[in-house]
Protein backbone atom coordinates (compact mmCIF):
# COMPACT_ATOMS: atom_id res chain seq x y z
CA UNK A 1 0.00 0.00 0.00
CA UNK A 2 3.03 2.65 0.64
CA UNK A 3 4.78 1.65 -2.52
CA UNK A 4 1.10 1.90 -4.27
CA UNK A 5 0.82 5.10 -2.61
CA UNK A 6 3.88 6.85 -3.47
CA UNK A 7 3.90 5.71 -6.89
CA UNK A 8 0.76 7.02 -7.67
CA UNK A 9 1.99 10.65 -6.37
CA UNK A 10 5.42 10.34 -8.22
CA UNK A 11 3.01 10.04 -11.61
CA UNK A 12 0.80 12.41 -11.00
CA UNK A 13 2.48 15.20 -9.68
CA UNK A 14 5.61 15.07 -12.16
CA UNK A 15 4.06 17.51 -14.68
CA UNK A 16 2.86 20.01 -12.01
CA UNK A 17 6.43 19.55 -10.14
CA UNK A 18 8.27 20.22 -13.30
CA UNK A 19 5.97 23.10 -14.59
CA UNK A 20 6.47 24.81 -10.87
CA UNK A 21 9.87 24.20 -11.03
CA UNK A 22 10.40 26.09 -14.68
CA UNK A 23 8.41 28.99 -13.39
CA UNK A 24 10.32 29.25 -9.76
CA UNK A 25 13.50 28.92 -12.22
CA UNK A 26 12.55 32.12 -13.82
CA UNK A 27 11.21 33.88 -11.11
CA UNK A 28 14.52 33.27 -9.06
CA UNK A 29 16.58 35.19 -12.15
CA UNK A 30 14.12 38.23 -12.00
CA UNK A 31 14.16 38.55 -8.09
CA UNK A 32 18.08 38.48 -8.66
CA UNK A 33 18.01 41.27 -11.18
CA UNK A 34 15.66 43.31 -9.21
CA UNK A 35 17.76 43.18 -6.19
CA UNK A 36 21.03 44.19 -8.10
CA UNK A 37 19.34 47.27 -9.22
CA UNK A 38 17.56 47.78 -5.57
CA UNK A 39 21.20 47.59 -4.30
CA UNK A 40 22.86 49.64 -6.99
CA UNK A 41 20.60 52.57 -6.44
CA UNK A 42 20.10 52.22 -2.94
CA UNK A 43 24.16 53.42 -2.16
CA UNK A 44 23.45 56.80 -4.24
CA UNK A 45 20.05 57.86 -3.04
CA UNK A 46 21.04 56.82 0.89
CA UNK A 47 24.05 60.10 -0.49
CA UNK A 48 21.99 62.20 -2.18
CA UNK A 49 19.10 62.41 0.74
CA UNK A 50 22.05 63.16 2.93
CA UNK A 51 23.33 65.55 0.79
CA UNK A 52 19.67 67.47 0.55
CA UNK A 53 18.67 66.81 3.51
CA UNK A 54 15.52 65.20 2.22
CA UNK A 55 13.97 62.58 4.41
CA UNK A 56 12.11 61.32 1.42
CA UNK A 57 14.81 60.16 -0.19
CA UNK A 58 16.46 58.60 3.19
CA UNK A 59 13.46 56.69 4.26
CA UNK A 60 13.16 55.50 0.81
CA UNK A 61 17.25 55.03 0.72
CA UNK A 62 16.66 52.91 3.85
CA UNK A 63 13.67 51.03 2.71
CA UNK A 64 15.94 49.97 -0.53
CA UNK A 65 18.57 48.80 1.93
CA UNK A 66 16.17 46.96 3.49
CA UNK A 67 14.60 45.80 0.18
CA UNK A 68 18.00 44.65 -1.27
CA UNK A 69 18.15 42.08 1.91
CA UNK A 70 14.58 41.06 1.96
CA UNK A 71 15.13 40.28 -2.38
CA UNK A 72 18.32 39.00 -1.78
CA UNK A 73 16.63 36.52 1.05
CA UNK A 74 13.55 36.08 -1.84
CA UNK A 75 16.21 34.78 -3.94
CA UNK A 76 17.71 31.97 -1.76
CA UNK A 77 14.27 30.98 -0.61
CA UNK A 78 13.34 30.54 -4.71
CA UNK A 79 17.14 28.43 -4.50
CA UNK A 80 16.44 26.30 -1.48
CA UNK A 81 13.07 25.42 -2.69
CA UNK A 82 14.95 23.74 -6.26
CA UNK A 83 16.15 21.42 -3.52
CA UNK A 84 14.38 18.20 -3.50
CA UNK A 85 13.21 16.38 -0.68
CA UNK A 86 14.53 14.43 2.47
CA UNK A 87 14.24 11.96 4.62
CA UNK A 88 13.97 14.50 7.21
CA UNK A 89 12.25 17.20 5.48
CA UNK A 90 9.37 15.17 3.35
CA UNK A 91 7.95 18.20 1.82
CA UNK A 92 11.52 20.18 0.81
CA UNK A 93 12.19 23.38 1.15
CA UNK A 94 9.04 24.53 -0.44
CA UNK A 95 7.55 26.41 3.38
CA UNK A 96 10.95 28.40 3.33
CA UNK A 97 9.22 31.06 0.58
CA UNK A 98 6.33 31.36 2.86
CA UNK A 99 8.58 32.10 6.03
CA UNK A 100 10.57 34.34 3.89
CA UNK A 101 7.08 36.34 3.11
CA UNK A 102 6.51 36.85 6.48
CA UNK A 103 9.76 38.05 7.68
CA UNK A 104 9.50 40.23 4.78
CA UNK A 105 6.44 41.89 5.75
CA UNK A 106 7.60 42.30 9.55
CA UNK A 107 10.86 44.20 7.89
CA UNK A 108 8.37 46.66 5.59
CA UNK A 109 6.17 46.93 9.14
CA UNK A 110 9.26 48.30 11.15
CA UNK A 111 10.39 50.70 8.02
CA UNK A 112 6.98 52.22 7.93
CA UNK A 113 6.58 53.04 11.69
CA UNK A 114 10.38 54.37 11.36
CA UNK A 115 9.94 56.48 8.75
CA UNK A 116 6.53 57.49 10.82
CA UNK A 117 8.42 58.65 13.96
CA UNK A 118 11.25 60.40 11.95
CA UNK A 119 8.81 62.52 9.86
CA UNK A 120 6.79 63.71 13.03
CA UNK A 121 9.99 64.45 14.33
CA UNK A 122 11.36 66.41 11.14
CA UNK A 123 7.59 68.23 10.61
CA UNK A 124 8.03 69.61 14.37
CA UNK A 125 11.28 71.29 13.44
CA UNK A 126 11.54 71.34 9.49
CA UNK A 127 15.03 71.35 8.20
CA UNK A 128 16.18 73.40 5.38
CA UNK A 129 16.19 70.62 2.09
CA UNK A 130 17.41 71.38 -1.53
CA UNK A 131 14.48 70.71 -4.01
CA UNK A 132 16.51 70.62 -7.09
CA UNK A 133 18.77 67.85 -6.47
CA UNK A 134 16.41 65.85 -4.49
CA UNK A 135 13.79 66.01 -7.83
CA UNK A 136 16.54 64.82 -9.67
CA UNK A 137 17.79 61.92 -7.44
CA UNK A 138 14.30 61.04 -6.95
CA UNK A 139 13.41 60.84 -10.82
CA UNK A 140 16.41 58.59 -11.34
CA UNK A 141 15.04 56.39 -8.51
CA UNK A 142 11.95 56.18 -9.80
CA UNK A 143 13.01 54.89 -13.15
CA UNK A 144 15.09 52.07 -11.71
CA UNK A 145 12.29 51.12 -9.61
CA UNK A 146 9.75 50.80 -12.34
CA UNK A 147 11.92 48.81 -14.40
CA UNK A 148 12.54 46.81 -11.20
CA UNK A 149 8.78 46.42 -10.93
CA UNK A 150 8.22 45.20 -14.30
CA UNK A 151 10.79 42.64 -13.86
CA UNK A 152 9.27 40.52 -11.41
CA UNK A 153 5.27 41.67 -12.13
CA UNK A 154 5.89 39.25 -15.46
CA UNK A 155 6.95 36.64 -11.96
CA UNK A 156 4.28 34.20 -10.51
CA UNK A 157 1.92 36.23 -8.10
CA UNK A 158 -0.01 33.67 -6.81
CA UNK A 159 3.80 33.08 -4.74
CA UNK A 160 3.87 34.60 -1.98
CA UNK A 161 7.39 34.94 -2.03
CA UNK A 162 7.40 36.39 -5.28
CA UNK A 163 4.34 38.44 -3.85
CA UNK A 164 6.54 39.92 -1.21
CA UNK A 165 9.57 41.04 -3.52
CA UNK A 166 6.90 42.98 -5.76
CA UNK A 167 5.22 44.73 -2.67
CA UNK A 168 9.09 45.43 -1.40
CA UNK A 169 10.03 47.31 -5.03
CA UNK A 170 6.36 48.95 -5.33
CA UNK A 171 7.31 50.36 -1.74
CA UNK A 172 10.38 52.29 -2.79
CA UNK A 173 7.86 53.34 -6.18
CA UNK A 174 5.53 54.54 -4.29
CA UNK A 175 9.02 56.51 -2.40
CA UNK A 176 10.25 57.28 -5.54
CA UNK A 177 6.80 59.36 -6.38
CA UNK A 178 6.30 60.94 -2.90
CA UNK A 179 9.70 61.88 -2.68
CA UNK A 180 9.53 63.30 -6.61
CA UNK A 181 6.33 65.35 -5.56
CA UNK A 182 8.16 66.62 -2.25
CA UNK A 183 10.61 68.03 -4.37
CA UNK A 184 8.44 69.68 -6.84
CA UNK A 185 6.60 71.51 -4.03
CA UNK A 186 9.54 72.54 -2.25
CA UNK A 187 10.67 74.19 -5.42
CA UNK A 188 7.61 75.71 -6.07
CA UNK A 189 6.67 77.05 -2.62
CA UNK A 190 9.68 76.18 -0.48
CA UNK A 191 7.00 74.34 1.91
CA UNK A 192 9.69 71.84 3.30
CA UNK A 193 6.88 69.86 5.44
CA UNK A 194 5.62 68.50 2.79
CA UNK A 195 8.46 66.06 2.33
CA UNK A 196 7.74 64.22 5.72
CA UNK A 197 4.32 64.70 5.38
CA UNK A 198 4.37 62.55 1.71
CA UNK A 199 7.00 59.54 3.74
CA UNK A 200 4.00 59.30 6.50
CA UNK A 201 1.54 58.98 3.37
CA UNK A 202 3.75 56.07 1.61
CA UNK A 203 3.95 54.41 4.94
CA UNK A 204 0.77 54.02 6.03
CA UNK A 205 0.40 52.78 2.35
CA UNK A 206 3.14 49.97 2.57
CA UNK A 207 1.76 48.96 6.28
CA UNK A 208 -1.36 47.75 4.65
CA UNK A 209 -0.27 45.94 1.90
CA UNK A 210 2.60 44.52 4.63
CA UNK A 211 -0.29 43.48 7.25
CA UNK A 212 -2.18 41.68 4.23
CA UNK A 213 0.85 39.89 3.21
CA UNK A 214 1.68 38.86 6.94
CA UNK A 215 -1.92 37.87 7.45
CA UNK A 216 -1.71 35.59 4.65
CA UNK A 217 1.58 34.27 5.38
CA UNK A 218 0.54 33.33 8.81
CA UNK A 219 -2.35 31.54 7.79
CA UNK A 220 -0.60 29.26 5.49
CA UNK A 221 2.27 28.52 8.24
CA UNK A 222 -0.85 27.77 10.24
CA UNK A 223 -2.25 25.23 7.31
CA UNK A 224 -4.79 27.04 7.28
CA UNK A 225 -7.39 25.92 4.52
CA UNK A 226 -6.06 28.80 1.48
CA UNK A 227 -8.87 31.05 0.67
CA UNK A 228 -9.59 30.14 -2.37
CA UNK A 229 -10.63 27.04 -1.56
CA UNK A 230 -13.89 25.40 0.56
CA UNK A 231 -12.66 22.17 1.83
CA UNK A 232 -16.54 21.04 3.18
CA UNK A 233 -17.29 22.05 -0.49
CA UNK A 234 -14.71 19.86 -1.99
CA UNK A 235 -16.09 17.13 0.04
CA UNK A 236 -19.47 17.28 -1.42
CA UNK A 237 -18.63 17.58 -4.68
CA UNK A 238 -16.32 14.50 -4.42
CA UNK A 239 -19.60 12.52 -2.62
CA UNK A 240 -21.59 13.53 -5.25
CA UNK A 241 -19.20 12.78 -8.19
CA UNK A 242 -17.26 10.04 -7.73
CA UNK A 243 -19.12 6.59 -7.82
CA UNK A 244 -19.01 4.32 -4.69
CA UNK A 245 -18.16 6.90 -2.57
CA UNK A 246 -20.36 7.07 0.41
CA UNK A 247 -18.93 9.77 1.86
CA UNK A 248 -15.95 12.53 2.87
CA UNK A 249 -14.37 13.13 6.62
CA UNK A 250 -10.88 13.85 8.02
CA UNK A 251 -10.24 16.03 5.42
CA UNK A 252 -7.46 18.55 5.84
CA UNK A 253 -6.53 20.82 3.02
CA UNK A 254 -3.29 23.15 3.14
CA UNK A 255 -0.35 24.75 1.05
CA UNK A 256 3.34 25.12 1.77
CA UNK A 257 3.73 28.33 -0.41
CA UNK A 258 0.23 29.38 -1.47
CA UNK A 259 0.46 28.06 -4.66
CA UNK A 260 0.73 24.11 -4.37
CA UNK A 261 -2.35 23.04 -2.82
CA UNK A 262 -2.30 19.61 -0.78
CA UNK A 263 -5.17 17.47 0.94
CA UNK A 264 -5.56 14.23 3.19
CA UNK A 265 -8.85 12.85 3.44
CA UNK A 266 -10.66 9.70 4.42
CA UNK A 267 -12.61 8.35 1.88
CA UNK A 268 -15.62 5.81 2.87
CA UNK A 269 -16.88 3.73 -0.02
CA UNK A 270 -19.92 1.38 -0.71
CA UNK A 271 -18.77 -2.35 -0.03
CA UNK A 272 -17.46 -3.98 -3.18
CA UNK A 273 -16.15 -0.62 -4.66
CA UNK A 274 -12.74 -0.94 -6.56
CA UNK A 275 -10.55 1.20 -3.82
CA UNK A 276 -7.43 1.68 -6.49
CA UNK A 277 -10.22 3.33 -9.18
CA UNK A 278 -11.98 5.29 -6.52
CA UNK A 279 -9.00 7.03 -4.66
CA UNK A 280 -7.73 7.45 -8.65
CA UNK A 281 -10.68 9.50 -9.46
CA UNK A 282 -11.06 11.59 -5.93
CA UNK A 283 -7.30 12.54 -6.96
CA UNK A 284 -7.83 13.11 -10.70
CA UNK A 285 -11.33 15.24 -9.26
CA UNK A 286 -9.36 17.24 -7.08
CA UNK A 287 -6.35 18.27 -9.25
CA UNK A 288 -8.70 18.92 -12.22
CA UNK A 289 -11.59 20.63 -10.45
CA UNK A 290 -9.86 22.02 -7.10
CA UNK A 291 -6.20 22.70 -8.28
CA UNK A 292 -4.78 19.90 -5.36
CA UNK A 293 -2.14 18.56 -6.84
CA UNK A 294 -0.76 16.32 -4.07
CA UNK A 295 -3.75 14.34 -1.91
CA UNK A 296 -3.28 11.25 0.63
CA UNK A 297 -6.81 9.39 0.12
CA UNK A 298 -7.46 7.15 3.19
CA UNK A 299 -10.03 4.65 1.79
CA UNK A 300 -12.56 2.75 4.54
CA UNK A 301 -15.22 0.15 4.66
CA UNK A 302 -18.30 0.27 7.14
CA UNK A 303 -16.51 2.18 9.58
CA UNK A 304 -13.90 4.81 10.46
CA UNK A 305 -10.37 3.36 11.34
CA UNK A 306 -9.91 6.37 13.85
CA UNK A 307 -13.12 6.29 15.70
CA UNK A 308 -14.95 3.75 17.78
CA UNK A 309 -16.53 0.79 17.49
CA UNK A 310 -19.91 2.44 18.71
CA UNK A 311 -19.55 6.06 17.51
CA UNK A 312 -19.22 6.31 14.19
CA UNK A 313 -19.85 10.06 14.32
CA UNK A 314 -16.42 10.67 15.74
CA UNK A 315 -15.12 10.50 12.34
CA UNK A 316 -17.08 13.81 11.50
CA UNK A 317 -14.89 15.64 14.00
CA UNK A 318 -12.75 17.91 11.15
CA UNK A 319 -15.99 17.94 9.06
CA UNK A 320 -18.51 20.51 10.78
CA UNK A 321 -22.11 20.77 9.80
CA UNK A 322 -21.61 17.81 7.13
CA UNK A 323 -24.02 15.09 6.85
CA UNK A 324 -23.53 11.65 8.83
CA UNK A 325 -23.64 8.07 6.63
CA UNK A 326 -24.48 5.25 8.78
Amino acid sequence: MVDDHFHDHGSQDHGHGHGAHVHGSTDKGRVLIAAGLTGGFMVAEAVGGWFTNSLALLADAGHMLTDTLALSLAWYAFHLAERPATGRLTYGFGRVKTLVAYTNGIAIFVIALWIVYEAWQRFMDPPPVLGGPMLVIAGLGLLVNIAGFLILHGGDRESLNMRGAILHVLGDLLGSVAAIAAAIVIIATGWTPIDPILSVFVAVIILSTAWRLMREAAHLLLEGTPTALDRDAIARDLEANIAGLREVHHMHVWSLDGAKNIATLHACLDNGVDSHAAISAVKKRLAAKHNITHATVEPEFDRCADGNDDDHGHSHENVPNHRHHH
